[in-house]
């Protein structure tokens, strides 16, 4: 999904080796404003495949349909030449458009909007350096309803706070500049988060992972629990997996391969570091493992009260053999969760026979479930009542939704 290296070259000559040789002709917040571009990485996104870096036209593909960047060259015409720092700022910190017009989420306004005034006008201003290139935006296409842009006016209300970010002064200033760097420019979030079925990432779980819509790769854990996230890994592995792409505890593919090609490679030692001591600490706000569990296991408890108890009781041991007991059952404590998580979204039916000529079956609740849920109650069953099952993650509701029924 991202542009390739001769774009990055050609968008940037005055980056990386051939910086000290041209930095000099350029004013000090032009120079700022491209390293900070390189960290939120607006080429990638910005530069369609075979086209002039920044110039738009790149189709970002969702659940949605197709959404096409804008140019964002200072082009008078078709891209931001007309813009002011002020226009910019608003686009941002709101995620509204020169004319007003509400912007659809995909542009990460929600990290943006923790940017500085100062940073963005650095941004606008390297934007402003770059060559003007003639190329007239593309319309989005979405399908029905989602093109309808003042449903956004909802989403916004449910999903959106604008607002820069407040450094937390118990934190040091190496964490908040990591913090600033990871929940704003840098978007991670975007996508080591799931999302929900409006698209709005599920903030509450943190960055515990998530799957990436359409190209249905997987953004792992990035939270500092030991389990699944960054808990046990070294800072210099963890900062040499974001400079280089490989450490001694592994190495990034996929879209992160290109992250660290476009962006993160030609970040600072210090943001580097910042970024892995804010990824390997829990937050003011976050007691890890425990804390996440929790509150999974809630839900999920009021979500098997009101859908669940009826049929298999309180303490699972259902009504056998109409209702299948869920206490001490193999088949939900199997290492694979692919066959409960389908159950809980498709339902099914055992076969009608001579002996059972109309069986009890279980309802689907794909309808009435989000994948949050439906990972929180099997998590909650898996380990209830004695059972002792692994947390279910969210990504294998998502994908077990995407799956054939039969």
């Amino acid at each position: 999904m991202k542009s390739s290296l001769s774009s990055i070259v050609a968008a940037a000559v005055c980056s990386g080796v051939l910086g000290s040789a041209c930095a000099a002709d350029r004013a000090p917040e032009v120079v700022r404003g491209e390293y900070l571009a390189r960290i939120g990485d607006c080429v990638s996104c910005h530069t369609a495949r075979g086209g002039r870096p920044f110039a738009g036209g790149f189709a970002l593909e969702t659940g949605f349909g197709a959404l096409y960047t804008p140019n964002i060259t200072p082009d008078l015409e078709t891209g931001i030449g007309k813009w002011t720092a002020d226009d910019f700022w608003v686009a941002m910190h709101e995620g509204k458009s020169k004319d007003g017009t509400l912007l659809y989420p995909a542009f990460p306004y929600t990290n943006y909007t923790k940017v500085s005034r100062e940073d963005s006008d650095a941004i606008f201003a390297y934007l402003k350096s770059l060559q003007p290139v003639r190329q007239r935006n593309r319309e989005h296409a979405l399908r029905f309803p989602y093109n309808q842009r003042k449903l956004l006016i909802g989403w916004r209300a449910l999903y959106f706070s604008p607002g820069e970010y407040k450094p937390d002064w118990k934190q040091p200033p190496e964490w908040n500049r990591g913090a600033y760097l990871v929940q704003g420019l840098g978007h991670c979030d975007a996508c080591h988060t799931s999302r929900n079925f409006l698209g709005a990432t599920n903030t509450e779980e943190g960055m515990a992972g998530g799957l990436l819509p359409v190209s249905s790769w997987y953004a792992p854990s990035l939270s500092a629990n030991r389990e699944s996230g960054l808990g046990e890994w070294d800072i210099k592995d963890l900062m040499s997996l974001l400079k280089t792409g490989v450490s001694s505890r592994g190495a990034v593919f996929g879209p992160m391969a290109a992250v660290v090609q476009n962006s993160l490679q030609y970040l600072t030692d210090a943001d580097i570091r910042a970024i892995a001591v804010y990824l390997k600490s829990p937050g003011p706000d976050d007691n890890g493992d425990n804390r996440q569990l929790a509150a999974m296991l809630a839900s999920g408890a009021k979500i098997y009260d009101t859908h669940c108890k009826s049929c298999h009781g309180s303490n699972g041991e259902g009504a056998p053999p109409v209702y299948p007991p869920l206490a001490n059952n193999q088949s939900i404590l199997m290492s694979s969760v692919t066959n409960p998580v389908r159950m809980v979204l498709n339902g099914g039916f055992p076969p009608g026979t001579e002996a059972s000529p109309r069986p009890y079956g279980m309802p689907p609740f794909s309808h009435l479930l989000t994948d949050q849920e439906v990972a929180a109650v099997v998590t909650y069953v898996r380990q209830s009542w004695g059972n002792r099952g692994a947390a279910v993650p969210v990504w294998e509701a998502t994908k077990a939704r995407g799956l054939p029924t039969d």
